[in-house]
């Protein structure tokens, strides 16, 4: 050890550096390190073994009370025997000429040594003192031949007891203390450490400094063109904020990413912390939210101290609709602690100056139920909106988690995009996982065009189940159901193009089901809505037609038309006598309270149950029309089990209206 190992502090002495690591670069291995715990288990052993072994002599060999009378009492060998009183305990003192007798020398061990001599050679437990002394008194009267032998009445003083009874209690609260502070500490001596009792009230973010690698970038994050823009000048705002500053501009103090579940809200932020070269503080809404008062709003103060300290920084908060719901608007329900907790994050993202440099960056998919205040230029001044990707965005997705995935060459990605509509980048992920698992489960070394479309299933449909005994009469029904289904939507010209029906059961409930291709549009008519209630309802309407009654099958069918009708008359204004209102309002959404009285209420009832009524009809009048169709197509079904949309067309021909494909951004028509 050399005098590099030491430096000077202010005081004038000298500190120990840490170890410095080897040749090739390893950390010296450390010793196991002393603790002062090992000191009170040492001391209490020793103790113990006092407590416990001091009572005996040290020489002494145990016999019972039997052989004492037998074997030496009897034989006149005994020389005088000592009762300690207090202990329970004889000792025998044999007289020195006796000890040579061969009962004794086989009793001893060899080379009895001068203490052994004096004695007290034997010892025994006994009951009670008043015991032992009826005991002797009876032999001796029933061996008057035997000579009584002197008996002391002795004590020992138990000097360790009173220092158990003191210590014990004493030490016993100590080491429950120092285990409650590692508890509540985390594995923190006294609770010192992070998380511990004493720093309750600190931020729990998760700090992606300059040395912390995340190995998530922007290339892993595909079909968020527009997001990542909005996320990538926000990072530029903290790289060069004189760029903006200098005329006049303010920068943002606040992002909301704004999106369903599994769009890809925390992969983005993940990626911004892998892209940033700035501190990353990460952190969920629940991180703030604890049993004690007053915690969250510390925690929030922590944080955005830390943030200071390291600005230009960026903090994340997942799920802030954890702690930023709106402010008394149901008293029952009211949390003073996480309104506290919403009343100091308004106080901070409004209290530091522009030129902090720190930007709040939070991911929610229920801005509905956010505080306005949280909402208001100030604090989120942009709200990036992050939906459901379209064909282009699935398509690029697809390109990214096949990237790891060994995937035959007449894989057509274009094709899976279209076949997957509605589907969030969570979803697709899962898509090509289960893919994976599928071609390795048959064995493939490539996973190819059908281990995708048995995902996609999968995911729709749930698990295929092989093993589920459908009768025959059942079979029938499920397969006219079915049919019923694909006609209508192969001759209703606003339906969905057909891709593909199965009777194959799936799942906990799907005995089976047709599946559609929707078109990528944002805006419906009348027509397109009835079309789609229509087909939807060809199920039914094919049952009644071909067996005269109805089964239970329709129940997912009459759930997603009623919701549609109701959608139809309530919040589009589709209706005549129900006029044109909309009766949809999302503050309102948990409310009992209804915005329309008795009447409308009737009156939307009755709306509702005609517009369905008139679907059902024109569709029972279509498949009447078509019904050769229908049965064909059952047929083929309960042969095949399986049919797609090129199989259909070899059956009934092609489908009478021409496929509307959407127009692309790059191929609309530029406008002088």
């Amino acid at each position: 050890m050399s005098q590099e190992d030491f430096k000077p502090n202010e005081r004038g002495g000298f500190n120990r550096m840490r170890p410095r690591p080897d040749g090739n670069g390893n950390e010296p291995r450390k010793g196991p390190r002393f603790n002062i715990y090992w000191i009170w288990g040492a001391l209490a052993v020793i103790l113990l073994g006092f407590n416990l072994f001091s009572s005996f002599a040290p020489d002494a060999r145990r016999i019972n009370f039997d052989e004492f009378k037998k074997e030496m009492l009897s034989n006149g060998d005994v020389e005088k025997i000592v009762l300690i009183s207090n202990k329970n305990l004889v000792r025998v003192f044999i007289k020195p000429e006796a000890l040579k007798k061969e009962y004794y020398q086989n009793k001893m061990p060899k080379g009895i040594n001068a203490n052994t001599e004096k004695g007290p050679q034997f010892e025994f437990t006994i009951a009670k003192p008043e015991i032992f002394t009826d005991d002797l008194r009876d032999f001796y009267n029933k061996n008057p031949q035997v000579k009584e032998v002197p008996r002391i009445d002795d004590t020992e003083g138990d000097w360790l007891a009173p220092i158990f009874q003191f210590v014990l209690p004493i030490f016993i609260i100590v080491l429950i203390w120092v285990l409650l502070m590692r508890k509540m500490g985390g594995g923190a001596g006294g609770g010192a450490g992070p998380g511990g009792i004493f720093n309750i009230g600190k931020s729990k973010a998760q700090l992606f400094d300059k040395g912390t690698k995340v190995n998530i970038t922007f290339n892993d994050v595909a079909g968020l063109d527009e997001a990542k823009v909005e996320v990538m000048e926000i990072v530029d705002f903290l790289k060069n904020p004189k760029k903006y500053t200098n005329l006049g501009g303010k920068i943002p103090k606040g992002a909301l990413l704004v999106g369903p579940p599994g769009t890809g809200k925390t992969l983005l932020a993940k990626a911004m912390a892998g892209e940033a070269q700035v501190p990353f503080f990460s952190l969920s809404g629940s991180d703030f939210v604890e049993m004690f008062v007053g915690v969250g709003a510390s925690r929030v103060r922590d944080l955005f101290k830390q943030a200071r300290e390291k600005s230009p920084c960026i903090i994340f908060i997942d799920e802030i609709d954890a702690i930023g719901r709106a402010r008394g608007k149901n008293a029952i329900m009211s949390n003073d602690e996480r309104e506290s907790t919403l009343n100091q994050l308004l106080v901070e993202m409004d209290g530091f100056s522009g030129e902090s440099g720190i930007i709040v960056l939070a991911a929610t998919n229920r801005p509905d139920v956010l505080d306005s205040a949280l909402l208001r230029p100030g604090r989120f001044d942009r709200q990036i909106s992050i939906d459901k990707p379209d064909v282009k965005g699935r398509e690029a997705i697809f390109k990214v988690h096949l990237k790891p995935i060994k995937v035959s060459e007449q894989v057509d990605i274009h094709k899976l995009a279209e076949q997957t509509p509605g589907f969030a980048g969570a979803d697709i992920a899962n898509v090509c996982n289960e893919a994976a698992l599928i071609a390795a489960r048959k064995g493939k070394e490539a996973v190819d065009m059908t281990d995708f479309q048995d995902a996609v299933d999968r995911v729709i449909g749930g698990l295929e189940k092989k093993n589920k005994i459908i009768s025959p009469d059942e079979k029938k029904i499920i397969a006219y159901h079915e049919a019923g289904h694909a006609i209508c939507g192969w001759y209703l010209e606003h339906a969905y193009p057909l891709l593909k029906v199965t009777i194959v059961p799936r799942g906990t409930a799907a005995l089976g089901y047709a599946q559609y291709t929707p078109k990528e549009q944002y805006l419906y008519n009348t027509d397109q809505l009835m079309d789609q209630i229509c087909m939807t309802l060809g199920g039914r309407a094919s049952e009644e037609i071909f067996f005269g009654k109805i089964s239970t099958g329709a129940q997912n069918d009459l759930q997603q038309i009623t919701r549609m009708a109701y959608s139809m008359v309530t919040i589009y204004g589709m209706n005549e006598k129900v006029g044109n209102v909309s009766f949809y309002d999302p503050q309102q959404e948990n409310s009992f309270t209804k915005p329309y009285s008795e009447e409308t209420s009737k009156l939307i009832d009755q709306e509702v149950r005609k517009l369905i009524d008139q679907a059902y009809d024109r569709t029972k009048l279509l498949l009447s029309e078509k019904k050769e169709q229908v049965e064909l197509l059952a047929e083929k079904l309960l042969d095949k089990e399986v049919l797609f949309q090129s199989d259909v067309e070899q059956l009934i021909g092609k489908r009478p209206f021409e496929e509307k494909k959407t127009l692309d951004v790059e191929d609309a028509p530029v406008i002088a």
